[in-house]
């Protein structure tokens, strides 16, 4: 399995929803802090891991619902 992305540009979105999910939860953490998150319990940063998987299948399963509708459905 390669470990480049397979959308350019998407590090970005990712570490901006990365960021965005610590601040939901409260964690002190803040965009440019050189990703040290060392002072955080494990417990802390696999929640924001898991928020992140749990948004990314929400996103792929709409996404996937829309696909089998075409604009001619339902007439």
């Amino acid at each position: 399995m390669s470990k480049g992305h397979v959308v350019n540009g998407c590090h970005k979105a990712l570490d901006d929803m990365k960021y965005e999910i610590a601040a939901e939860l409260g964690l002190p953490v803040y965009q440019g802090s050189e990703d040290y998150w060392g002072h955080l319990a494990t417990r802390d940063t696999g929640a924001v891991g898991g928020h992140i998987t749990a948004r990314l299948v929400a996103y792929a399963e709409q996404v996937l619902a829309g696909q089998g509708q075409s604009p001619n459905q339902g007439s």
